[in-house]
């Protein structure tokens, strides 16, 4: 063994962290072991990743968004303290009093606002998606999609549009876990030449509820009891479970949440899903129904359970320091964007109905295009003004995309809107810096609280002739929005389909798509969750309505771990016309059956004690840092080893 002194020279610039500190942050893999267990080959070489860069790459000089959000940087450097109205300030510790041990007097404006400003500070939280991280990037398309729709963003493989990321855990409050077994947000912002179009979707294909009546019961039933504000971020309760019991078209989303894809290792692992069937224009006029999707180019990989509970205890900002981490040392998270494209004519085709957000559609029936990348490069400046102030909309869309009569989506449309004006204060949210469109806005909206604006106009209505009656109208020509002309006849009822009565097919069919590690994952998270149920009746609801519907042997397992015994399952939903799989089974809905991407980007802890070989440690170091790994050296203390 070579002495400490002897060893320096050969791993020249190791920094050693505290063992203690950082055992859970790193990835930790033996040499000579495969990195794909699963002896999957490597993705095409146009889908692996771009290698850690040693410096940032030059911003895009085109970024518009970027130059918009530097007007309103506040950069303190070489500066004088001052208040809000611009006055310099002389003394920040101490308060104006009448003597040293005297009042303190009232006058002292600076205390006032300081104070003030210090308890208005905190805004409400999201209800749902509280727990969040961002970051800014560019879309650009790989070639133009104008065949389909005329989005200028996608018709164009020249132009690179700035967007604004959002991931997030769904149930759990803004201070909790990021590791939870939870539903992932993923929503993306375009700011777009024709105006901000949000893609507001999920890690999950699918949601637990076909109609937005719902939205509200789903999220009080997920939520902590009321009256104990327990269990945080967690579905292992009560509440959820009876409701899940009652309401039988959650059982496919219960499965997607219970398998690995409730649990992703990093954000950079994870795929995004629009969730709702939306329609593509060009401009003929013609339509095309889509389902969006997001692929990332490190592959789909997860945690296990006991790895998530662990970090979750020592590391909650897991995620969100993975994120940041990675953009920061060049290592910018990439996703392709992908198009599952369906003639309007095929709505009912594929066994489902493409307006139900509780089904998927499965890329071995219509494969998914990729047609596009998303590079995330840049961490956001300051986490409250952008990624708390961020707010999605899902009615916010750019002429060549729109709506389908989904009645998830419908509702999402009216909620997003009306939740932001709560959260952030008022109607003007729009006009928060990060919110900002890079297309001109010019409207008769006027006035409320916290307007930035300063409309110059001589008339707030239209028509006028004060102003020659701008700003007036656009046609389709000259880029006005136009909804796409439906032809609806109905009557008034509230009823659904019986096309979206088959809760339990598409339930079988992704635990049928699983390899036997995967299945046994899911039964182990059930197992787990409906343990921490303590309602009898409640679990057995579950085996026997929901369970027992989906596969026999999974609730005969289930319910043996909980103590029940499987009753006779009742009887199945009435099924309509035209619903039911037409696949047995989908491969790609497997995490372990497609492309695991490579080993690049993740991080690999070296651990180093007092005597250890110098030529060996520079050996490992410098063979993963050439297959794009970040190598981690810990040791029991910090300080040279």
């Amino acid at each position: 063994m070579q002495s400490p002194g002897a060893i320096r020279p050969a791993v020249a610039g190791l920094s050693p962290r505290l063992l203690g500190g950082y055992r859970l942050q790193v990835s930790r893999i033996r040499l000579g072991e495969a990195s794909d267990p699963a002896g999957v080959a490597p993705p095409p070489s146009q889908r692996i990743p771009t290698m850690p860069s040693p410096k940032k790459p030059a911003r895009n000089a085109a970024d518009r968004k970027d130059a918009q959000l530097d007007q309103y940087r506040d950069r303190p450097d070489g500066e004088f303290l001052t208040t809000d109205q611009g006055i310099r300030v002389s003394d920040t510790d101490n308060s104006l009093k009448a003597g040293e041990r005297g009042p303190t007097l009232i006058e002292d404006f600076h205390l006032r606002e300081k104070i003030m400003r210090f308890d208005h500070e905190r805004i409400p939280e999201r209800v749902v998606h509280a727990r969040g991280a961002g970051a800014h990037g560019f879309f650009q398309v790989y070639e133009s999609q104008a065949k389909l729709t005329k989005a200028g963003f996608l018709g164009d493989p020249a132009r690179r549009t700035p967007v604004f990321v959002r991931f997030s855990t769904v149930v759990g409050s803004r201070g909790s876990a990021d590791t939870v077994r939870d539903v992932r947000g993923f929503a993306v912002k375009f700011y777009t030449d024709e105006g901000n179009f949000d893609l507001v979707g999920n890690n999950i294909p699918v949601f637990f509820i076909q109609d937005g009546m719902k939205f509200p019961d789903l999220v009080h039933a997920i939520k902590p009891n009321p009256r104990k504000e327990i269990p945080q971020a967690s579905s292992a309760h009560d509440s959820f479970w009876d409701f899940v019991s009652l309401t039988p078209e959650t059982a496919h989303m219960v499965m997607w949440v219970m398998s690995d894809r409730g649990i992703p290792r990093s954000y950079r692992m994870m795929e995004g899903f629009g969730v709702h069937t939306f329609r593509l224009i060009n401009e003929a006029g013609v339509a095309q129904l889509v389902k969006f999707h997001w692929k990332p180019l490190l592959g789909t990989h997860a945690l296990v359970w006991e790895e998530a509970q662990q970090i979750a205890g020592k590391d909650a900002d897991y995620h969100r320091r993975d994120l940041f981490d990675a953009i920061e040392s060049g290592a910018f998270p990439e996703y392709e964007l992908g198009i599952q494209v369906i003639p309007e004519k095929d709505v009912l085709k594929h066994g489902f109905d493409l307006l139900d957000p509780t089904k998927l559609l499965p890329e071995e029936v219509v494969p998914v295009q990729r047609i596009g990348k998303l590079t995330l490069d840049r961490n956001p400046t300051n986490f409250f003004s952008e990624v708390e102030q961020v707010a999605f909309c899902v009615g916010n869309v750019v002429p060549g995309i729109d709506f389908t009569n989904d009645p998830l989506m419908q509702a999402r449309l009216f909620s997003y809107l009306d939740t932001q004006i709560t959260r952030l204060g008022g109607p003007n949210f729009a006009e928060l810096p990060i919110n900002r469109p890079v297309a001109p806005v010019h409207n008769n909206q006027h006035d409320g609280f916290s307007r930035q604006g300063i409309p110059a106009g001589m008339a707030n209505y239209s028509p006028n002739s004060l102003g020659d009656n701008f700003p007036k109208p656009a046609t389709a020509a000259q880029g006005g929005f136009v909804h796409y002309t439906e032809r609806v006849d109905g009557t008034k009822i509230r009823a659904r389909s019986d096309s979206f009565k088959d809760h339990f097919g598409q339930a079988r069919l992704f635990l049928n798509s699983l390899t036997p590690v995967e299945r046994g994952h899911v039964i182990d998270a059930l197992s787990f969750e409906l343990a921490k149920v303590e309602r009898l009746p409640v679990r057995q609801r579950v085996v026997d309505a929901v369970l027992a519907n989906i596969d026999a042997a999974m609730a005969a397992t289930v319910a043996k771990a909980v103590g029940l015994t499987v009753n006779a399952a009742g009887p199945m939903p009435k099924i309509g016309k035209g619903t039911g799989a037409t696949v047995g089974e989908s491969p790609a809905l497997s995490m372990i059956k497609e492309p695991s991407g490579s080993i690049r980007t993740r991080r690999v802890a070296v651990l180093a004690a007092a005597g250890f070989v110098g030529a060996s440690m520079a050996a490992v170091k410098s063979g993963l840092e050439k297959q794009g790994v970040t190598v981690e050296v810990i040791s029991s203390a910090l300080g040279p080893v």
